[in-house]
């Protein structure tokens, strides 16, 4: 099962908007997949004492993680980097079982002309810090506010291409890496 984050917790976010695209895509390729949505992590999780003792409410997104037979990442591009609370949500995660050897793939949206360049590259640093293994056809998505229709869909056809090569060819990357 392949795990499609959405790499922020903003409410009516476009990293939702694009992480729920590329489910219908994996959903038309018949790719097992869920969405895990950093918006619906428990409140408890923000408290300090969760370094070290994890509230319940964390362990299904703990478990989807480790269980994942790959995770594709959508993150967007906040002030230069990724969303704190993707990075926190990593830190929060067991160490070294959660990536080590796992495949993981990026997408990645900005406002700006870059398309998140800069948050994937500092992902794929510490997921290969991680030993996670990289799939290496990352797909930005710049101007995100000019991709997107009136209903959150992306206008772009040779985009949607894009995003449907990278979810065929990180499907078949996962199964090939399969123990």
């Amino acid at each position: 099962m392949i795990v499609v984050l959405s790499g922020t917790n903003r409410p009516e976010s476009n990293t939702r908007r694009v992480t729920g695209h590329l489910s219908e895509l994996y959903s038309e390729l018949k790719i097992r997949h869920e969405i895990l949505d950093l918006a619906t992590l428990p409140a408890g999780v923000f408290e300090p004492a969760s370094y070290g003792e994890k509230p319940a409410g964390f362990r299904p997104f703990a478990d989807a993680v480790l269980s994942a037979s790959g995770l594709h990442i959508v993150t967007p591009e906040y002030n230069g980097g990724m969303p704190g609370v993707l990075k926190y949500f990593i830190d929060l995660l067991k160490f070294p079982e959660s990536f080590d050897r796992k495949p993981v793939c990026f997408t990645g949206l900005a406002a700006g002309m870059w398309g998140a360049l800069r948050p994937v590259e500092q992902l794929q640093a510490i997921f290969a810090y991680r030993n996670a293994h990289l799939f290496p056809e990352r797909v930005f998505i710049p101007g995100i506010g000019n991709q997107l229709d009136a209903q959150g869909r992306l206008r772009d056809a040779e985009l949607v291409g894009r995003l449907r090569r990278q979810a065929e060819g990180f499907a078949a990357f996962v199964a090939r890496l399969k123990p």
